[in-house]
């Protein structure tokens, strides 16, 4: 069975035409020869364009961009930094929690699932969009790249006053894709327990994020996960 790729009706003005170019052709191509040998691919294929889905264009606010899916068992559902509710919180998430607890307070979420961040208008936007399983960037330079830079690119030139939040020299490098006059973009080291304490502790993204937002009239994130 051939992995099936739909976005969004809100979306698809945008990025429909990338479905007819030969980069991703190649990347479907590849995805497809994956499944027809047998490869355990994360997320599932009906996953793997769930930002898309739950963060409709014209309600988008905030783009959070990581890296690569969680390659583990029940772990990635297509939100970047998210796992599904019953798969134990990964570390770089639980340091996100740590810093929305210190900006905002309250306790630290017993689960990992970030859809409705989703929801109020966040695109947790992965830059590579499927893994092989227990196989990290497996999938890096197989076509996505090009992909989510032309999201970026899409958003910046579409939109106005997004909020971009680039953590860690990865993400940031994707920076050079977003119109920084009509655009803001935050910056600070990934979340991750080897470089938190490097500048991602203390960033005050979240909050920082809101007032934003409010400067513009829109509402503010709830980034409090129950």
């Amino acid at each position: 069975m051939s992995i099936m790729l739909t976005l969004a009706p809100s979306w698809q003005a945008l990025l429909q035409q990338e479905w007819q170019q030969t980069y991703f052709q190649s990347l479907l191509e590849f995805l497809n020869q994956e499944q027809s040998q047998g490869q355990t691919v994360y997320p599932p294929s009906e996953q793997i364009l769930t930002a898309f889905q739950q963060c409709p264009l014209d309600k988008l606010k905030v783009v959070i961009l990581g890296q690569d899916p969680y390659h583990g068992d029940n772990q990635a559902h297509g939100l970047a930094f998210s796992v599904n509710k019953d798969v134990k919180i990964p570390p770089s998430l639980k340091n996100i929690y740590k810093e929305i607890q210190q900006e905002f307070g309250g306790n630290i979420p017993s689960h990992g699932h970030l859809e409705t961040w989703s929801q109020q208008g966040v695109l947790l936007l992965n830059s590579v969009l499927t893994v092989r399983k227990k196989m990290p960037a497996s999938h890096a330079g197989k076509g996505w790249e090009m992909f989510t830079d032309k999201v970026i690119r899409q958003i910046s030139t579409h939109k106005q006053g997004i909020i971009f939040l680039l953590w860690g020299r990865y993400a940031q490098q994707k920076g050079k894709h977003i119109d920084t006059s009509k655009h803001t973009v935050l910056t600070a080291a990934h979340p991750s327990p080897f470089s938190a304490k490097n500048g991602f502790f203390g960033c005050q993204h979240f909050s920082k994020t809101n007032d934003i937002l409010s400067s513009q009239g829109q509402t503010p994130i709830d980034w409090q996960i129950r």
